[in-house]
Parts: C-alpha cells; sequence; structure tokens
C-alpha cells in the first residue's frame, strides 16, 4: 500500500523510504497486538504523533511498520478537585490545555506548535517551551502514564499522586526516551492554578552579556511574578515582523531584545512591579528601552515575534536548526565564537539567535544552506561538552542529532543507554537507530 505523503516525514524535512504499512489504532489493546506481532515477525516499529519534531525521531524507513496515534486523541477524565487530567497520548497539547482552562485549571507547557504536537510526543521527548523557568519541563508536569512495552506488554503507571516513593518511578524510563523502550499510550497530567492578568515588556539591551544579568535581576526582584524570559537578536526580531507584516517597534535599536513576562498572583498586580523594576533599569543604564504592554492584544502581538518560526524556516529554507542548551555564563562568548565562524564562512545566510535563556536553552536558525550541514553542526556542538552544555534541550535526539551525542554524553553513559535498550528492546522494534 501507498502511505499518505504526510506520514512520511516530520517538521526537520528528513526522509528515509516508504514504510510497509500504516497504523493509526484507537485503542492501547490495538497497540499492544500491532507492537506484539511485530517483534514476534522482527518487524521496526516507527512511533508517531504530531510530527512536528525537527530531529528525524518520528520519520519511517523503508518496510516499517508506522504506528499514529492521532486517533487515541480523548481526554478521559478531568479530576477538578485535586487538578489532574488522565488523557490519551494523541490529544495535542492546545486540547489539554483549552480542557483545563473549561475546568478552573492551567496546563503549563506551552510550544509554539500546540496546535499540531501531540501530548505523548511532548512527552517523549520531554518538550520544554515558554513557561519552563515557573512551571518546568514536560517531565515535571506528569504524574504517571501508561506504556506499552516493545513485547506489546501493558505497563501501568497511571500513579496520581504528588508524592510516592513506593520504589523507582518507572515513568522515568519513557519520558526523553523518545519512543525507544516503549510506546506512551496515556498520561496522568498534573495541572496547576491559573495566573493572573498577563503583562510584557520588550526590552532593548545593548551587549549580550547583560542578557543573563538581567534575567539574575529579574529572577531577584520579581520571583514567581516572572514567567517568561525570551531572548532574541535584532535580525531575528527584524525578520519576524516583515514576515509576519507587523510594524517595527518604536525607538528599539539595540542588537538584543528580551521579551520579559510577569503574571498577577493574590491580587497583586505584577504589570506594575515589572514597570517599576523597568524603570530603575533603565535609570541605572542596565537597560537600553523597554517597551510595556499596555493590553491583551499588545501582549499577543508581543509573543507573535517569538513565534514566527515556521515563517522563518519557510523563508529560509534550507535551514540547519540548533537546540542546545549550556550555562548562562558561557552564553555570550559561546555565540559570539558561533556567530563570528558563521559570519565569515557562511555569509550568504542568515544566521538567527534566540532561545529561553532561563532553562538554559538557545536556539539559532541558520540557511539556506543547500550543503555543508556536518561542518556546521560539528562546529556547533564541539565546544558544548567542555561548556557542560547538551546538544539538544528540548527537541530529542532522533537520527539528526545522534552522530554528535557523543560531544555531550560520556562512553559510560552511552553504553548505559544501550544496555537499557538491549535489556528492554532486545529485538529492536521500537523505533530502531534512535538516539543510539
Amino acid at each position: 500500500m501507498t502511505i499518505e505523503e504526510k506520514y512520511l516525514s516530520d517538521w526537520s524535512g528528513l526522509s528515509r523510504g516508504q514504510p510497509e504499512v500504516l497504523h493509526r489504532p484507537r485503542t492501547t489493546d490495538e497497540v499492544a497486538r500491532i507492537v506484539s506481532d511485530c517483534a514476534a515477525q522482527g518487524r521496526s516499529v516507527t512511533v508517531q504523533g504530531g510530527l512536528t519534531g525537527l530531529a528525524g525521531g518520528a520519520v519511517p524507513g523503508r518496510s516499517d511498520t508506522v504506528v499514529n496515534l492521532e486517533r487515541m486523541n480523548a481526554i478521559e477524565e478531568l479530576d477538578a478537585l485535586e487538578g489532574v487530567m488522565v488523557v490519551q497520548a494523541g490529544v495535542t497539547l492546545e486540547q489539554v490545555q483549552r480542557a483545563a482552562e473549561a475546568a478552573g485549571w492551567y496546563f503549563a507547557v506551552d510550544l509554539g506548535a500546540r496546535g499540531s504536537c501531540q501530548i505523548g510526543g511532548n512527552a517523549s521527548t520531554n518538550a520544554g517551551g515558554e513557561r519552563v523557568l515557573r512551571y518546568g519541563t514536560m517531565r515535571d508536569n506528569i504524574l504517571g502514564l501508561e506504556a506499552v512495552l516493545p513485547d506489546g506488554t501493558v505497563l501501568n503507571t497511571m500513579n496520581r499522586l504528588v508524592k510516592n516513593s513506593a520504589g523507582p518511578d518507572l515513568k522515568h524510563l519513557f519520558i526523553g526516551a523518545e519512543g525507544t523502550l516503549g510506546i506512551i499510550t496515556k498520561l496522568v497530567l498534573k495541572l496547576h492554578s491559573p495566573p493572573g492578568q498577563s503583562t510584557c515588556a520588550v526590552v532593548d539591551v545593548a551587549e549580550l552579556a547583560q542578557v543573563p544579568e538581567l534575567l539574575k535581576l529579574l529572577r531577584q526582584r520579581l520571583g514567581a511574578f516572572l514567567t517568561a524570559y525570551e531572548f532574541m537578536s535584532a535580525e531575528f526580531v527584524g525578520l519576524a515582523l516583515n514576515l509576519t507584516d507587523k510594524p517595527p517597534l518604536p525607538a528599539m535599536d539595540a542588537p538584543w531584545k528580551v521579551l520579559v513576562e510577569v503574571s498577577d498572583m493574590a491580587g497583586v498586580d505584577a504589570g506594575e512591579l515589572l514597570q517599576a523594576c523597568l524603570l530603575e533599569l533603565m535609570e541605572s543604564g542596565r537597560v537600553a528601552n523597554a517597551l510595556v504592554s499596555q493590553s491583551e492584544q499588545d501582549r499577543q502581538d508581543f509573543w507573535s515575534v517569538r513565534h514566527a518560526i515556521p515563517e522563518i524556516l519557510t523563508h529560509l529554507k534550507p535551514t540547519i536548526n540548533f537546540d542546545i542548551g549550556l550555562p548562562w555564563r558561557h552564553m555570550s562568548g559561546y555565540i559570539e565564537q558561533v556567530s563570528a565562524y558563521l559570519h565569515q564562512h557562511h555569509p550568504q545566510a542568515r544566521h538567527l539567535f534566540f532561545g529561553h535563556l532561563g532553562d538554559n536553552n538557545l536556539h539559532l536558525i541558520t540557511g539556506p544552506h543547500a550543503e555543508g550541514h556536518d561542518v556546521v553542526e560539528e562546529v556547533i556542538y564541539g565546544p558544548l561538552g567542555a561548556l557542560n552544555g547538551t546538544i539538544s534541550a528540548e527537541h530529542g535526539i532522533g537520527f539528526l542529532k545522534k552522530p554528535y551525542l557523543h560531544h555531550v554524553r560520556s562512553a559510560e553513559q552511552l553504553e548505559l543507554i544501550r544496555r537499557i535498550k538491549g535489556c528492554m528492546d532486545p529485538r529492536e522494534t521500537l523505533n530502531p537507530g534512535r538516539i543510539v
């Protein structure tokens, strides 16, 4: 049979061939039967969610069996008393967010791909997004889960308790494992009290080294009111505004921009606290300029700049996309080093830096690049091990980042990952070839 083209690749653009069969199961039992049959027959399974990944992990190979979970899209339970939600893995992130809001709660993980990405895939890559600074990654928002093991066994670890120390917490075998140790089919999600009204500011910063210093000051002064801290190069902001037909930001010409968001709590106006803090920082010269949102529309317009990734990727393709992490103290020196190399050796391309910073996450889009990907990736990834960094902060390893994992994982770590995979999946049934 010919598989529809949308199931052959993800946002990475990687293509590996025509799979043998596509399954879109509706129940965990169906998934278990498919996996059991594939294990018995020695067939490889590629697991798919919303196909929004950038590491190629959901891309099937020739003769693979594809298990896409898009039909497992039910919200099975929402405990409005305790703030716990039970969902199938194919539910989109946006569906989870809306259901939580309708019940008076808040699901804190948020990504630009919220309307397409599936919650099971978010868990499989331990997605982070824009609210990690306050609420943590997916790992911190999952109480329990159900997974189908590589032999078809269904493992139920549907814990819904915040505290449970009855031995090792087995859910962590599957969160961030990219479907290599089991297929996540259901999740128990932890909800939060909804934040109050949010206020945003775009801040002009003259020097890159001031970006982490500003974050330190804002965390010290605003504490839990601070919900997001996104930094962007002026080139990123300019291109985003151009591609989304937004007017330029007034009187803001510094090379670095920071998007700060605060949320009210317990009747305290966080927006007033933010304005007072930024005014003091401008008067002391630590901030060049700042523009504070005066309405919800302003706030959405500010975020639309940061969310212009799809437009930028389309405009610059073919691109090389990086999702790295490193300590704050190394951030400015690393960016300056990498930027100098890219502008010297690839002057024909655009090199756009942006990231979450509060969770140590730096993104880079560079393109167009018709060739030479391996050299660029080696330059970007090579220094990270010595800086205690990572080659993937939130997108996973998949196929595309696997050749560079040795830069940030020791030989002992890689061997242990292989041993765990070999113990749980000796026939290499689930997502073979990913990570290691």
